[in-house]
């Protein structure tokens, strides 16, 4: 029968001291006592307790504990002379002492052999030993052992029985020691040496520190089936952080993983296992354990594993050396590695561009890599067959993440250095400065408000070209060589998950850019396209997640506001929005959704992509290559019980139809469609097929809009407008209008004056140009709308097919206005400009 010869005795008749890290805590808290006959039973924690608080610096602080909760692990304290209670975590203290005495029974002098005797109160000596260093000791009558922590019951003194409590939490707790030790007992009764306990002791040290290491070298991988294996069982794995991986596995405090986090957050280049390791926290073998045990990464014997030459091909030698990865196996498209930290975010950017493909790491015990990556290219060649090492430089110093102007210089020299020899290639992949530029590009352009990065590439050595869309309007930002667009490509490919190989086809994808910056939460819209010369351009759509706007703040007139609100308040029907791409139709949509969004109604919506986001809506992101469109999710929706339907757009007949039917059957339909006019709308969907009869009646309104540029208020100049500007806003105003219902001129002046006169004058606006607007004289967009409430006569008209010029005239007949007469309304209150509205609106 074995022993340990360096644990503590256990009195044989105190509990034995349970693990209990698995036990689930109990419902209310439990003060325990000592384990003895002569103690009163365990009490639960009812109210304030006065007690002392030692903190994780060893500092001594007296106070109340008001109420401790095991399942949250947390202690509400009151410290005085602070009159307010504060929480505080069972990991952000060593060690809490009641000041309550727990009494002991008196004891029985009259017994013939006190050996015999149950009142047993045995006093023994105790050692803590904290996570991060320190340690107590003292006596103790008995302990507890608990899913909570450790309690030790210290006696008054010498001659008295009595006891207070001290409760050691689990979260700090590191190891403890009661009772002398055995091999010492062993050694005192001559049942062994102190040489053989000594040699015992050594041999059980290796043994937990394999244990503590936790690298299970007979586990390790070494075969492709194996690894193939665990690599899909990982992926079945719930997904963990490192920072939690550590805490689960009690190698890292609480308070400890906040700061090496707030750290972090300040510089992003180094990951956290590697951060926790410069700062002494844990080891390296505690952070391959935590990847391998809670991350679920593979442990490769890559001493022995078979690695395939195909994979050996994909990286030079001296990338995967100085990146410290060695290639094992390629599996469709994807390379599988092994790493010493798989965590490494940007090791596996860099490797990925020059493989131009795919990275699944996996994990190899530490320093195995420095002899396993030179045997393995031995074996196949130092350098992979038709491949070079393109030596990527390391340009740390030259840029930072707030301004791309250094790494743009950085990058014209290197451009200029290599056009200057004939015989060198043009670089096909990218390097860390070139990975932070595309982030550093992206988080710009969010900051500035910009809808679109273009990326535009040109034959020859004409330089890689990028502009940004701010405002409706195209700007340059920034130029960089021709020899980097292939690798601006490929790594926007790669951030959206796209095939790196096709380049003959239009491709669509996602960033989801959180993964690579984690403090910004946006989200992009990829589209590649084919151009001359076998080059690719690329549009990025910034998706910011964002809150719909107050339908107040969307510019719509009185009477169209009026008019929209009392067509979404109907119980079923049809109100389309309508207009080119980017001119705000869904935006639109969903402050009128906001109005209509209550706890009586179900609203189900469908869009391609989920821009924006509110309380109470079901939103479902459709996604056409697996063949879930806005019709089937349409046809999904009806069976759901909806109230309110939300279609993205309406593409084709199948749509349109479906969306009719459902007005038609109890269910208010809101949805966009690219079209020009409110009135064009109804004949393109008679085009479609519809049928006019059920179309009118399912019809409600539809509101036609557009986006201009604002003019900004910070530099915005007035004054009373000339005669020959006031004549030619009226000319076109009225130039809409039929005949005969075309007001007088006296008549809409007199309006104008009424409406946005001041001091009985009309007013011109411009904006010179500021600081606030980067001297363009713009800032920000506003509407302009055009609505057609479909009424009685419009209903008769579009059941008889009219043009759409008929239609516009009943519309106006009822006061609907054009976008043209909308945006001259705006050009009055100084909003916009009369070329702005001509740029986005017909006659």
């Amino acid at each position: 029968m074995s022993a340990d010869l360096s644990a503590p005795l256990s009195w044989p008749y105190a509990p034995k001291p349970d693990s209990g890290s698995d036990a689930a805590p109990d419902a209310q808290f439990h003060w325990p006592t000592p384990p003895f006959a002569a103690y009163p039973e365990p009490s639960p924690h009812l109210g304030p307790e006065a007690c002392e608080i030692i903190g994780i610096n060893n500092s001594r602080t007296v106070g109340s504990v008001l109420q401790i909760s095991a399942a949250e692990r947390t202690l509400q304290v009151n410290v005085p002379p602070a009159r307010n209670a504060m929480m505080v975590k069972f990991g952000q203290i060593r060690a809490l002492k009641l000041m309550r005495v727990i009494p002991a029974a008196p004891r029985e002098t009259d017994q013939p052999d006190v050996r015999l005797s149950l009142d047993q109160r045995p006093r023994s000596s105790f050692k803590v030993h904290f996570n991060g260093g320190g340690e107590i000791s003292g006596s103790t009558i008995g302990h507890c052992h608990d899913h909570n922590g450790l309690f030790l019951f210290p006696p008054l003194s010498e001659g008295n029985d009595a006891v207070r409590c001290i409760f050691i939490p689990r979260e700090v707790l590191g190891n403890f020691e009661l009772g002398e030790r055995i091999g010492e007992v062993l050694v005192q009764d001559a049942l062994a040496t102190e040489e053989q306990v000594e040699e015992a002791a050594r041999e059980q040290l290796q043994l937990r520190s394999r244990r503590v290491g936790d690298i299970l070298v007979a586990q390790q991988i070494v075969t492709a089936d194996q690894l193939l294996q665990a690599i899909e069982q990982q992926a079945r794995m719930p997904m963990v952080r490192i920072g939690e991986a550590l805490l689960a596995l009690d190698l890292v405090s609480q308070q400890q993983l906040d700061d090496a986090l707030a750290q972090q957050r300040m510089d992003r280049s180094v990951p956290l296992g590697e951060l926790l390791v410069r700062k002494g926290i844990v080891s390296r073998q505690q952070l391959q354990s935590a990847l391998a045990r809670k991350m679920g990464y593979p442990l490769v014997d890559v001493e022995h594993f078979p690695v395939e030459p195909d994979a050996i091909r994909k990286l030079p030698l001296s990338v995967a050396k100085r990146l410290e990865i060695l290639p094992l196996v390629l599996r469709e498209g994807k390379l599988i590695v092994a790493m010493e930290d798989p965590t490494r975010r940007d090791a596996i950017d860099e490797a990925e561009f020059v493989s131009q493909l795919k990275l699944v790491p996996t994990l190899a015990k530490l320093g195995s890599l420095a002899f396993a990556i030179p045997a393995a290219y031995g074996r196949f060649g130092s350098e992979p067959i038709g491949s070079r090492d393109f030596g990527l430089p390391t340009l740390q110093a030259d840029f930072e993440l707030d301004n791309a102007d250094k790494l743009v210089e950085t990058l014209e020299r290197e451009g200029l250095a290599s056009s200057s020899r004939e015989d060198e290639s043009p670089i096909e992949q990218s390097d860390n400065s070139l990975v932070r530029m595309i982030n550093t590009m992206i988080i710009e352009a969010h900051a500035q408000g910009v809808s679109d990065i273009h990326i535009e590439t040109h034959p020859g050595r004409e330089k890689l070209k990028i502009r940004f869309r701010k405002d409706g309007a195209l700007h340059p930002y920034l130029e960089l060589p021709h020899t980097y667009r292939s690798a601006m490509i490929a790594r926007i490919k790669i951030m959206c998950d796209l095939d790196i190989s096709e380049r003959r086809k239009p491709q669509d994808g996602k960033i989801n850019f959180a993964r690579f910056s984690p403090q910004h939460k946006l989200e992009l819209r990829v589209a590649t396209v084919p151009t001359s010369n076998g080059l690719e351009d690329v549009v990025m759509r910034i998706l910011a997640s964002a809150k719909p706007i107050p339908i107040d703040k969307l510019g719509l007139s009185p009477h169209n506001r009026r008019e929209l609100e009392a067509a979404v308040q109907r119980p079923y029907g049809m109100v389309l929005c309508v207009g080119p791409t980017g001119s705000g139709k869904t935006t639109t949509l969903h402050s009128v959704l906001s109005q209509i969004n209550t706890p009586e109604r179900k609203i189900w919506t469908a869009e391609d992509p989920v821009e924006i986001t509110q309380p109470g809506l079901r939103q479902v992101q459709v996604n056409p290559k697996i063949d879930w469109t806005f019709a089937k999710a349409l046809r999904a929706f009806l069976r759901a019980d909806p109230d309110v339907i939300m279609v993205g757009e309406i593409r084709d007949e199948e749509t349109a139809q479906i969306a009719v039917e459902a007005s038609l059957t109890g269910h208010l339909v809101l949805s966009t469609l690219h079209t020009n006019s409110a009135p064009e709308t109804v004949t393109r969907l008679l085009d479609m097929g519809m049928d006019p009869f059920n179309f009118a009646d399912s019809l409600l309104a539809v509101l036609a809009q557009r986006l201009v540029r604002r003019l900004c208020p910070s530099c915005r100049r007035s004054e009373p407008i000339g005669e020959a500007a006031l004549t030619e806003l009226m000319d076109d105003y009225l130039h809409a209008f039929a005949a005969d219902q075309r007001p007088t001129r006296e008549a809409l002046l007199a309006g104008w004056l009424t409406e946005h006169g001041v001091n009985g004058q009309l007013m011109h606006f411009h904006s010179p140009g500021c600081t606030q607007c980067d001297q363009t004289g713009f800032k920000g967009r506003a509407g302009l709308h055009e609505l057609l409430s479909v009424t009685r006569p419009i209903r008769r008209l579009i059941q008889t097919g009219a043009r759409a010029e008929e239609i516009q005239q009943a519309g106006m007949a009822e006061g609907m206005r054009t976008l043209r007469q909308d945006g001259i309304v705006k050009v009055l209150q100084g909003i916009t400009t009369l070329a702005e509205v001509r740029a986005t609106s017909n006659n």
